[in-house]
């Protein structure tokens, strides 16, 4: 009879140390993110572009957003093969310090009214290293957390990865909203607006507190030899995997229509709906609230009946949803938009956001694992990244049918990712060892769920 311990490395395993580490980590890096996704659809169209012209001061705006993905695939080919050759430990550390000290340099930028073409040019160049940076994040993440975690409890272990992205986006709203609410609309356009990003000083000490304490994962130090080129041995083993989370990572769409296009949308003069800005940062807010109590429900569930058929789900559901949400917007009706955000972002989304940290690097191997995903999911996000603008640019200022444009450019996109998941094969039965493996076979049901009841008691043994 099958145990726990086949297929699997042996070592010290410190999955709760891991998980803290990757939810803290992940939300302290990400509301780095977040708070630039979020200046840049309220406040950087009038602060680092021309005036003259609203609607290419929005498109502008949004694009320097995307640039941040641009730089996503440069950092993914580098700090995945770091994470792989070095360990996931150093290269989590790395893209922490890299992402703390950009921010907080987009806090001491001077504005267009005062340097002139200076100003978005030095807005790039740190959007740039902000995107090299966050490419590393999840991958890495979501690797060291799944190789300490037991086996049957890999997608609710991983989860917290993404709960902790949720939460960096709760906490990047959270220091917006009051700034904005109650500071004068002067005073925040003038300096407010820097507070945010010259916080990430608090950011960076606390990442580097948490994150040095987290061995290195069993997996990768029972490996053996380092790979010389584990991105080469990802492009010539795992491709067919790549290309299907290249596909799947293009469900990045929604939270471009939550966080951005649907931001602009609501908030900018130019179209004319007429939400405050304080009043609309509190639709994600509350999306993301119910999505930290979702996130590791969805996760455990899915050690349970597996990865696809919840990504699929969540695919296909979120993508219907935005329609709705962008109608809400549309008819300037908070409650409705507020409670399609909670459905579509914080509830059916999570059915993919939840699961696609153990998905993605359970279709992997261990010896390039954080490369293939690290280079598969960025590729995806990336040509995501370019949706703001391009929404902007078809459904512009004084268009109409802005929801059905927007939102059948979107489902048509989950429907691409849902067809990518279906595409490859169930991973939540196979043991660790086993992973990225061809010929790999998985456990069976009935010997799994004795495998998962057993870790289970194991941990509440453990607790008591």
């Amino acid at each position: 009879m099958a145990s726990l311990t086949d297929h699997e490395p042996h070592g010290i395993h410190q999955t709760k140390k891991a998980t803290a580490s990757g939810w803290i980590g992940s939300a302290l890096e990400y509301y780095d993110f977040f708070i630039y996704a979020t200046a840049a659809s309220l406040i950087f169209p009038q602060l680092f572009f021309p005036s003259g012209n609203p609607r290419i001061a929005i498109i502008a705006s949004l694009a320097t957003y995307g640039v941040g993905y641009v730089a996503r695939p440069i950092g993914a080919f580098v700090l995945g093969h770091w994470g792989d050759t070095k360990g996931r430990k150093t290269v989590l550390l790395l893209c922490m310090f890299l992402m703390g000290f950009s921010t907080m340099a987009v806090g001491l930028l001077p504005t267009y009214h005062q340097v002139g073409l200076l100003a978005p040019v030095l807005l790039v160049v740190l959007r740039l290293i902000q995107g090299f940076a966050v490419a590393g994040e999840i991958s890495g993440a979501s690797s060291m957390i799944l190789e300490h975690a037991p086996f049957g409890r890999r997608g609710y272990f991983a989860s917290f990865t993404l709960q902790g992205v949720q939460a960096g986006q709760i906490l990047a709203a959270a220091v917006f909203l009051p700034l904005a609410h109650y500071m004068p609309e002067d005073a925040f356009n003038s300096w407010g607006w820097r507070i945010p990003f010259l916080l990430s000083v608090v950011v960076l000490l606390a990442g580097y507190i948490i994150r040095r304490e987290v061995r290195e994962t069993p997996a990768f130090e029972t490996e053996g030899a380092v790979p010389k080129s584990p991105i080469v041995e990802a492009f010539k083993y795992s491709w067919k995997e790549m290309i299907a989370v290249v596909c799947m990572a293009l469900m990045n769409v929604i939270p471009v229509v939550t966080t951005i296009f649907g931001a602009a949308y609501a908030v900018q003069p130019a179209y004319g709906i007429g939400f405050h800005k304080s009043v609309y940062l509190w639709i994600p807010v509350i999306g993301n609230i119910v999505a930290v109590v979702v996130i590791p429900l969805v996760g455990n569930l899915s050690d349970k009946i597996g990865r696809r058929p919840l990504i699929i789900g969540g695919a296909l559901g979120s993508g219907l949803l935005s329609f709705g949400y962008l109608y809400a917007i549309s008819i300037s009706n908070v409650p409705l938009a507020i409670l399609m955000s909670v459905l579509m972002w914080g509830i059916v989304y999570q059915g993919y956001n939840a699961i696609f940290p153990s998905f993605y690097p359970e279709l992997f191997p261990t010896r390039s694992r954080v490369s293939a995903m690290a280079i598969a999911q960025n590729i995806g996000t990336t040509i995501t990244a370019l949706l703001p603008a391009l929404f902007a640019a078809v459904a512009p200022p004084g268009s109409t049918g802005i929801p059905t444009t927007v939102g059948a450019m979107a489902l048509g996109i989950t429907i691409i990712a849902a067809i990518a998941a279906y595409s490859v094969r169930e991973t939540y039965r196979l043991h660790l060892n086993d992973l990225g493996e061809r010929g790999s076979v998985p456990v069976d049901k009935q010997d799994y769920k004795r495998m998962r009841a057993q870790t289970l008691a194991n941990a509440h043994a453990k607790a008591a």
